[in-house]
This record gives structure tokens, C-alpha cells and sequence, in this order.
């Protein structure tokens, strides 16, 4: 198992040099920076809580999509312009507010001065960037075109960024919702039906069914609210244990892209990342066994992903792309069609392009029109939930009035 050290080493000028190399040994560390020229000083395995710590400190925050899509863009004007790349690398150190990312291009700057190429200095920090960052990089760098495809790159992450942003918009409001009524329906609970119950316990007579229910639910959560609890934690435990597995997280995928409400949203959303960063690899010249498998992984869905890799396998023995992802329901028609007129043409790129932008309008509309659908529902329930234990509070104050008059 690999594990992170951070070492201190002296270079041929007497320079200390600081920096961190993933190894499965302290030995091997040191063996591998005396190869590189260096006279290692100090080893140390950097353990969990210090990246915890270190990540918590005042601007260490963790590297986002778009703050990789600036970071690309800017590589991307500075390349174009003729400037070098260490020189560049240092303008966008001393321009990048994100600490993590500012510490991550100076280890990239370090690495490239001892002989690494950008795309080998990229591929050692696969916690920082992405999947797709380090083959198109490598791509550019090959094809001697590396300003244009981190163009590309950008693009692509700020597309991602949009796409998620739209998609957490959507879903904002009626967690919100939720919370709310959560919160107003555990006060009620604790704080006002316990009253009620102290004045019906003087009554002489069988109260209503719900009224007996939601005191019942209320002496639980006064009385035991600690087994409450503990039983939500088992449940959040048990279940993020289930989706850990292969079958469970295969199984829960597949009711998201079912679901009546939100189902569409997340299969047009995976469709559309599907098809950006499979147009963006190929337009960079990255082989199609290793788009595929990129892809895949990038998905964001088991589901998804499942049918990649059966179609993967497919193309590794001849099979088209279209006809490889033809027998899997998760591809619609169309873009099946789409990528087979691509293929015939010369031209999958642009039509992996067109079906991106036709699935991120597609997202847009649905999270327009689910947020117009969305806000009168969620007003009805938490109507329902709060006006149904007000009634079953006040439904024997009812009958007693009844009963008098």
C-alpha cells in the first residue's frame, strides 16, 4: 500500500528542497531521491491528521472544478503567448488564491525542473486533478499543441462547473424545504404536544386515533430521543456501508436515473458529461480504449459507467463505439445515431459536441421546469405535515365542543 512522505533533500548546488513522494516504503523514498541527484535530509511518513490539519488551515481549501478551469485557461494565454513554462508557472502560482492549488503548482514547478514533463508532473497529483487532466495534457504536449487543448480543458471544466451548479439549484430548494419542515415538526414534538398531552391526560374518554399516535411519537422522542438518534446514525451508517459495495451502489444508481421526479435530471446530466469529456479527449487525440475508460470513471454513475466498460470491451475487439453502447438502455437512440453518423464521417467530436450542448439545454429546462413544479408541491406538503398535527392536536378539543353544545 502506498503511502505519502514528506522528505528534505539537498541538491548538487547545496540547496534544501522540500517536497512529498508517494512510496510504499521510507527506504524506497530515499532510494528513489538519491537516483534523482539529490542527498536526502529527512523522510517522515505525512500521516491523516496532519492533512487534516493542513487542509484546515486559513486559505487551504479543497481544489475545485473551477478553479482548475482558470487554472487552464490562464496556462492556456500564457502558453499561446510564447511565454516559458516554468515561468508561467510561477506567474500563476503568485495569481492563485486557492492554497492547495498554490502548493500543488509549486511541487509541478519543482517537478519540471528535475527533468519531468508537464503531463508526468500532472499524473503524480491525481488527487488534485482530475481524470481527464494528465491524457489531454499529455496529447497537447505530443502533438505540440498543449495552449489549445488546455483551451479545451477549460472549456470542458467550466462546462462541468455549470452543469453541476445547475443541477445543485435544483436540488437546493427542496432540501431546504425538507430541513424546515424537519425542524418545525421535531420542535412542535419536543416543545408544544407534550402541553396538549398533560391537558388530555385530565380527560375522561378515548382520544382520536391520530391524536394517540402523535403523542405516542412524542413521548419516544422526550423520553428516548437518544435511541432516536442513534438508530438514524446506525441507518445513515448501514446504508452508506451498502452503497460502498459494487451491488448496492450499482442498485442505488439505477433508482436515481428511475426516479418520477428527479430521475430525468440525473440521466440527462450524466449524458451530457458523458458526451463533453468524450468530445474533449477525442478532439485532443487521446486514444479510444483510454477516453473510454477515462470517461467512465468521470461518469458519476455506476449505472453509466457498467455500460462503458461493457462497451470498452466491445471496441477492444473491433466493435464501433456506437454499436458498443447500442445494447445498453442508459444511451438513448439518439445518441447512439448521433456518435454512428460521427464515425462515418470523421467527425464523432462535433457530434459528441452537439449532443453536450443539446443535453446541458435539456438540464437547464428540466431544473426550470422542475423548479416551477417543485415550489407548489413542497408548500402542499409541508402544509399537509404541519396542518395534520394541528388537527390531531385539536381534534378532541372539537369533539368536546361538539359534545357540549
Amino acid at each position: 500500500m502506498t503511502t505519502t512522505y514528506a522528505y528534505k533533500v539537498r541538491n548538487q548546488q547545496g540547496q534544501v528542497i522540500e517536497g512529498t513522494l508517494d512510496a510504499t516504503s521510507r527506504e524506497l523514498v530515499a532510494s528513489k531521491l538519491r537516483e534523482m541527484g539529490y542527498v536526502p535530509i529527512e523522510v517522515t511518513q505525512r500521516n491523516k491528521s496532519v492533512l487534516s490539519a493542513e487542509f484546515k488551515l486559513p486559505g487551504a481549501t479543497k481544489v475545485g472544478v473551477r478553479d482548475l478551469a482558470v487554472m487552464a485557461r490562464q496556462m492556456s494565454t500564457m502558453i499561446g503567448a510564447g511565454m516559458p513554462l516554468i515561468r508561467a508557472l510561477n506567474t500563476l502560482r503568485d495569481q492563485t488564491e486557492n492554497q492547495t492549488l498554490v502548493r500543488t503548482i509549486g511541487e509541478l514547478r519543482t517537478d519540471i525542473e528535475r527533468g519531468s514533463s508537464l503531463y508526468q508532473a500532472i499524473e503524480r497529483h491525481d488527487k488534485v486533478f482530475p481524470p481527464l487532466f494528465a491524457p489531454m495534457i499529455r496529447a497537447g504536449e505530443t502533438g505540440g499543441v498543449l495552449d489549445t487543448v488546455l483551451e479545451r480543458l477549460a472549456r470542458t471544466l467550466e462546462k462541468q462547473a455549470e452543469l453541476r451548479g445547475k443541477v445543485r439549484s435544483a436540488m437546493a430548494y427542496p432540501v431546504m424545504v425538507g430541513i424546515l419542515v424537519v425542524l418545525i415538526a421535531t420542535g412542535m414534538l419536543i416543545f408544544i404536544v407534550p402541553r396538549f398531552e398533560t391537558i388530555y391526560a385530565n380527560l375522561n374518554g378515548t382520544l382520536p386515533t391520530p391524536t394517540r399516535i402523535l403523542l405516542a411519537i412524542s413521548r419516544t422522542l422526550t423520553s428516548k430521543g437518544w435511541v432516536v438518534v442513534l438508530l438514524l446514525v446506525v441507518g445513515v451508517y448501514l446504508f452508506r456501508s451498502w452503497i460502498a459495495t459494487t451491488r448496492g451502489r450499482l442498485r442505488f444508481d439505477g433508482f436515481k436515473l428511475r426516479a418520477p421526479i428527479f430521475g430525468k435530471l440525473a440521466s440527462k446530466t450524466a449524458l451530457a458529461r458523458f458526451s463533453r469529456t468524450l468530445a474533449s479527449l477525442t478532439r485532443a487525440g487521446v486514444p479510444v480504449m483510454e477516453s473510454l475508460n477515462i470517461v467512465a470513471n468521470t461518469s458519476g454513475n455506476a449505472v453509466i459507467k457498467q455500460g462503458i466498460d461493457e462497451s470498452r470491451e466491445r471496441v477492444r475487439h473491433g466493435s464501433s463505439i456506437s454499436a458498443a453502447i447500442a445494447g445498453h438502455s442508459v444511451f438513448p437512440p439518439m445518441v447512439v445515431q448521433m456518435m454512428a453518423v460521427g464515425e462515418e464521417t470523421g467527425a464523432l467530436d462535433d457530434m459528441l459536441e452537439k449532443m453536450a450542448e443539446f443535453y446541458e439545454e435539456e438540464v437547464e429546462a428540466t431544473v426550470n421546469a422542475l423548479t416551477s413544479l417543485i415550489e407548489p408541491l413542497l408548500m402542499v406538503f409541508m402544509g399537509v405535515v404541519v396542518g395534520g398535527m394541528i388537527i390531531a392536536l385539536y381534534m378532541p378539543i372539537f369533539k368536546l365542543i361538539t359534545i357540549v353544545k
